[in-house]
């Protein structure tokens, strides 16, 4: 590619029209702050997963019928649907869910579509079931968002009320709530609704000879309100209405139920009571009961904004319809973690940035950092104008994506800025040395960003649940790394066209106590005017110190940093750029070349050695702190709610025991736990286990710790307080306690997940029992304890029914279990209305009655024989047999087939990935049956996956960057040399990991290496351009036609030149880049808001971001350092040594073809 002197247009229409550029540079800076103000602020992205959810639920039914009569039947339908990718589904006790899963290329409306046409179909099939009210079983089709199933705030009720009056209270305050416009909906949890139940004494009943249709159809027709027509009468039209209502339930008692052969009452057969339902949830915080409400918000909302307005809506409750002793705690405040996360990261941005202007200010003046800085902030701005005009919402992982460009939104300034100042230094005129010196460096400098970009845009291409969180970073950096080229281009070329100087000068005296007494005056004018003595303005507080601030720096720039800046741009950095000038001069010399090249071949390969020697811990996802400790209890099913809830009780006892000492005297609260929150039945569920299901679990507890924010931890490590829990609440008799910590990431599954696969349950459950003693026998350490998700622990009484005896009286199968379902689980017979709320009127047997099991099964059928009209009464165990036996806990499919799934959670200090490695190795030759086989699923799985992909997408980053590469110096050579600085990145990760002796973490290491692959060719891409660029004014001066026409001492004098005066440009974006990603990396956390308001830093280390985000960082930073360090001897090394072979190559040919003529 030849050079000639020229310029590019844009940026010469920059510096020619610098009003408007900074009348464009003033509407950007407003723009971006309109948009960092407004965005909605969340946690992790929202994701709608590429899911259909398939539910139906089917009460009084097992597991088994309930996958044969509906899951079965849908699955059918599905198998023909095109872009389906995965088919589960579970079957429980009363329900049953499917979760397809497609591939991207269907879209979710698509999807939903396609199951619902297909459901339609199996309902309208003959054998569909129905349910007791003669209505179809109605399978409920939806897509779930993530972001819409998590609680944001919970709000605990309690006081000297009854949980029904508390819960009256939390419905006012649910109906308040749900008016906001940012929440979905609030669920009441710890009190169960209403009813009101007929308790019907079966002995009177049957005395009376009435039967459970007869209450039913009397009720029925009784509490109904009807319109009879319009009666047109003498002129007048009047609607006739036939009120049946009942206002009040015990208006029940008096209807009639018979009056043939007497008048039969209801309140002579039956109890009428308006009463809670059957416990089927408890609720407590710190052990005291609570009714809970957890608040949920709309997709797109504003997390904090919606957070906000829950709390003033509350306190407008509390001081008009709440009463003044009814006690509101919240917990789990979700907005203040996503604003710690915002603030952290923003921090890290903002140490970043000053990180790299002393940098730029050492290396290149105060005045000339300011251009390359601004870039910085600018970027950043047309960002968050971008990323907001696109719908995208303020959270981690574009944050993290900003925190990533940070240092090298400013290289592109710096290889701009530092031409301009080069061929000023040459004489040139500053508006000419502007055009002309972006021109030579503005293709080099697009292609280096594009190759960039190039090794972070194959992440939009990662597929599943994992994709959708991780486009997000991509979708940033593209955008801000394409700002910072324009800001480079446009706003940087206005600025040095305007006002560049070679020379940076010191602030005059004069100038100095001017600024002096006006920001003395104004800083302790604003400071008074902020602090709490008057207006209590963090803002003008924050101003007047700011100001006062500035005056420190101003005289700390006057006295000394600006002599430092002189000696090291006048001295240190002239010194470094001849040293490196003389070693090149030695090193471009016969075989010297030679050895540094094969010694730096010998160090990537000595690399991989030393990674073999001391490999790594390989983990899937970053190892996190824990911010939730969740201890599950489950008994086996059958078990009653009030046995689960002691044992929650007990466990719940001993979490408050152990954080007990984490109470703070000064403050009377505990610094450590934020709350603890014990739920038992409904939202007791392990999601890994239960995802999905809507069945009622009396046999699971839950007790949840919420840990305040890292910096409020006062160095109590959480994984400590794990342990000690874990240990506390074991051996309780007949439970089975798992102790967890909230997951990382999105949900993947335990860490070892074992799926058998096969036809018959029973077969499979015994296999797998001798699974789990055949890993154990193996003793390998780490492994909690390995559990089934299956069990056939599930109580079942079989009614057996004698149909000859049955039929010769008159009695069918149906008749019996219809008579038996209404005496147990009972029958919704009708409504009651009070105000605005329906209660259903319940038709069963009395409680002491229905678990009575001799009372169940003597009670008489009364019905009326057919043939004599006689009225007839026949026991159920006259016709039937009873006998115990014991069914599944749920049924589990896999794409059509049956699969359970062999789990256990790791114990904290141990490796995942090696304990599975350990239990594969174990079972290589373990037979089982010939139809079930086992695969590893969960996070092994998702780890499969993810890793095939992450070599995918390094494929493509590597393609498209040496494509770019080839377009911009359509040379082979040229673009070997620049790809080995990726490979000798590479060695540098590494090394760093070996000498830091760090984990291996396979998602942000992969992430970590694509990524270096771009940025690490910016600098050889930089470096050879102006390789290029001296030879093509070589050529021009000497006036000869190519490269290849120079001699080899001349293109040595060429690369030794443009080394030394590329080396503060390669340097300076290495740098920038590895201190932009330093804060991150490290953990450093300084709250710079509240120093400048409080003078209060909040200075910590470590931090959540750190353990999720820190192996990226460091990655680059290992890769970058090393890479950068061997590129500026590699690449003039194997420019030169190209060139040489090149020569040989073609002496050697001209010698033969001299020799062939003088033949």
């Amino acid at each position: 590619m030849s050079h000639q002197t020229k310029e590019f247009s844009i940026s010469s229409w920059a510096v020619d029209n610098r009003v408007t550029v900074y009348i464009l540079t003033f509407m950007i800076v407003i723009l971006g702050i309109t948009a960092y103000i407004t965005m909605p602020r969340e946690d992790f992205p929202e994701i709608i997963e590429n899911k259909v959810y398939i539910s139906s639920i089917f009460p009084g039914n097992s597991a088994e019928d309930v996958e044969k009569l509906v899951i079965k039947p849908l699955e059918k339908e599905f198998k023909n649907i095109s872009g389906v990718d995965k088919v589960t589904s579970s079957s429980f006790q009363d329900y049953g869910m499917i979760i397809v899963e497609f591939e991207d290329k269907v879209t979710i409306e698509q999807a939903k579509q396609k199951i619902k046409d297909k459901v339609d179909n199996a309902k309208a099939d003959t054998d569909w079931p129905n349910l007791d009210n003669g209505s179809k079983v109605e399978p409920n089709v939806f897509e779930l968002n993530i972001s819409e199933e998590v609680p944001i705030l919970n709000i605990n009720l309690q006081g000297n009320y009854t949980t029904q009056q508390l819960k009256k209270y939390g419905e006012l305050l649910q109906d308040d709530l749900e008016e906001i416009s940012e929440v979905k909906k609030v669920d009441i949890l710890g009190v169960d609704d209403k009813e009101v139940e007929i308790a019907v004494d079966i002995f009177k009943m049957t005395a009376a000879q009435v039967t459970f249709d007869e209450i039913q159809n009397a009720i029925k027709y009784e509490n109904m309100t009807l319109s009879g027509g319009n009666l047109v009468s003498q002129g007048s039209r009047n609607n006739i209405r036939i009120v049946g209502e009942i206002k009040d339930p015990k208006e029940l008692e008096n209807v009639v139920i018979k009056s043939f052969g007497g008048i039969v009452y209801l309140k002579d057969i039956a109890k009428i009571s308006f009463k809670e339902k059957e416990k089927t949830t408890y609720a407590r915080e710190k052990g005291t009961e609570v009714v809970m409400l957890n608040v949920k918000k709309r997709a797109g909302q504003n997390m904090i904004s919606a957070i906000e307005q829950v709390k003033e809506h509350i306190e407008k409750a509390k001081e008009t319809y709440l009463p003044k002793n009814l006690k509101i705690e919240l917990t789990n405040d979700q907005s203040s973690r996503v604003e710690h996360q915002v603030d952290e990261l923003s921090n890290h941005i903002i140490f970043g940035i000053i990180l790299v202007m002393i940098v730029l200010m050492f290396t290149m003046g105060l005045r000339n950092s300011l251009f390359v800085g601004a870039a910085i902030p600018l970027s950043m701005m047309i960002a968050f104008a971008i990323l907001s005009a696109m719908g995208l919402t303020l959270n981690t992982m574009v944050l993290f994506g900003l925190v990533m460009g940070l240092g090298m939104l400013v290289d592109d300034g710096i290889v701009v800025v530092d031409n301009v100042f080069a061929n000023m230094k040459k004489g040139m005129p500053r508006v000419k040395a502007s055009k002309i010196g972006i021109g030579e460096i503005a293709w080099p400098v697009i292609s280096s960003t594009a190759t960039t970009l190039m090794a972070f845009l194959p992440f939009a291409l990662w597929p599943g649940t994992m994709g959708k969180f991780m486009k997000y970073f991509p979708l940033t950096l593209t955008v801000t790394l394409t700002a910072s080229l324009f800001v480079a281009m446009v706003i940087n070329a206005a600025m040095t066209g305007g006002s560049m100087d070679i020379e940076d000068k010191n602030i005059s005296k004069k100038n100095l106590k001017f600024y002096t007494i006006l920001f003395l005056v104004f800083g302790i004018l604003f400071a008074f005017l902020g602090s709490k003595y008057t207006y209590d303005s963090k803002l003008i507080r924050g101003i007047g110190h700011l100001l006062l601030i500035s005056i420190g720096l101003m005289w700390a720039y006057y006295l000394k940093i600006f002599q430092w800046t002189q000696d090291f741009q006048h001295s240190f950095f002239p010194r470094m750029e001849e040293k490196y000038k003389i070693f090149l001069a030695k090193i471009l010399v016969g075989r010297k070349a030679w050895f540094a090249l094969v010694g730096i071949i010998g160090l990537l390969f000595f690399s991989f050695i030393l990674l073999g020697i001391f490999p790594r811990k390989v983990l899937f996802f970053p190892e996190n702190i824990p911010n939730q400790v969740i201890a599950y209890i489950e008994y086996p099913q059958g078990t009653s709610i009030e046995k689960t809830n002691k044992a929650t009780l007990f466990v719940e006892k001993q979490v408050i025991n152990i954080l007990q000492k984490y109470i703070d005297p000064k403050t009377n609260k505990n610094f450590l736990a934020e709350s603890i929150v014990s739920q038992v039945g409904v939202g007791a569920g392990n999601p890994n286990v239960d995802a999905g299901s809507a069945s009622e679990t009396p046999f699971k507890g839950k007790v949840t710790v919420n840990f305040s924010e890292y910096k409020f931890r006062q160095g109590i490590n959480t994984a400590d307080i794990l342990e000690e829990i874990r240990g506390k609440v074991k051996g309780i008799p007949g439970a089975t306690v798992t102790v967890e910590k909230d997951a990382n990431g999105p949900p993947a599954g335990y860490p070892i997940s074992i799926q058998l696969t096969g036809t018959d349950y029973d077969v499979m459950l015994k296999e797998a029992d001798k699974m789990i003693a055949y890993i154990n026998s193996k003793n390998i350490p780490g492994i909690e304890k390995l559990s089934v998700d299956v069990n056939r622990e599930s109580p079942e009484l079989e009614v057996k029914v004698d149909r000859v005896n049955a039929g010769s009286m008159g009695v069918s199968t149906g008749q019996l279990g219809f008579t038996l379902r209404r005496s147990v689980y009972g029958q919704e017979i009708s409504n009651y209305k009070e105000g605005d709320d329906d209660y259903n009127i319940v038709m069963r047997m009395q409680d002491d009655q229905r678990k009575n099991e001799n009372i169940l099964f003597n009670q008489s059928l009364t019905f009326r024989n057919q043939n004599n009209g006689q009225i007839m009464q026949v026991p159920i165990s006259a016709i039937s047999e009873t006998e115990k036996s014991t069914t599944y806990n749920q049924i589990k499919r896999k794409d059509y087939k049956r699969i359970m799934t062999v789990y256990s959670n790791v114990i904290t200090g141990y490796n995942g990935n090696e304990i599975t490695q350990q239990i594969q190795t174990e079972l290589k030759g373990y037979k089982l049956p010939n139809d079930i086989t086992y695969s590893f699923s969960g996070v092994q799985e998702e780890q499969g996956k993810n890793q095939g992909f992450l070599f995918y997408a390094l494929f493509l980053a590597l393609a498209g960057i040496t494509l770019i590469i080839v377009l911009q110096f359509n040379s082979v050579s040229k673009t070997m040399v620049i790809l080995f600085t990726v490979l000798l990145s590479f060695s540098g990760v590494f090394y760093g990991y070996v000498i830091a002796n760090m984990d291996f973490v396979i998602l942000m290491t992969m992430m970590g290496i694509i990524s270096l692959a771009g940025i690490v060719v910016k600098n050889g891409i930089v470096l050879m351009d102006f390789f290029v660029l001296l030879l093509d004014q070589k050529v021009a001066e000497k006036q000869v036609e190519s490269h290849d026409d120079l001699s080899l001492e001349e293109i040595k004098e060429v690369i030794i030149e443009s080394g030394k005066l590329r080396l503060r440009p390669v340097l300076l974006t290495a740098l920038t880049a590895v201190l932009g990603l330093i804060p991150l990396a490290i953990g450093l956390n300084f709250d710079f808001f509240t120093l400048v308001t409080d003078f209060n830093p909040h200075f910590f280390m470590g931090g959540d971001n750190v353990v999720f985000w820190g192996p990226l960082a460091w990655t680059i930073i290992f890769g970058l350092t090393y890479a950068t360090v061997l590129t500026l001897v590699m690449v003039p090394v194997m420019f030169y040594l190209v060139k040489r072979v090149k020569y040989w190559l073609r002496d050697r040919r001209t010698a033969r073809k001299l020799a062939l003529e003088n033949e």
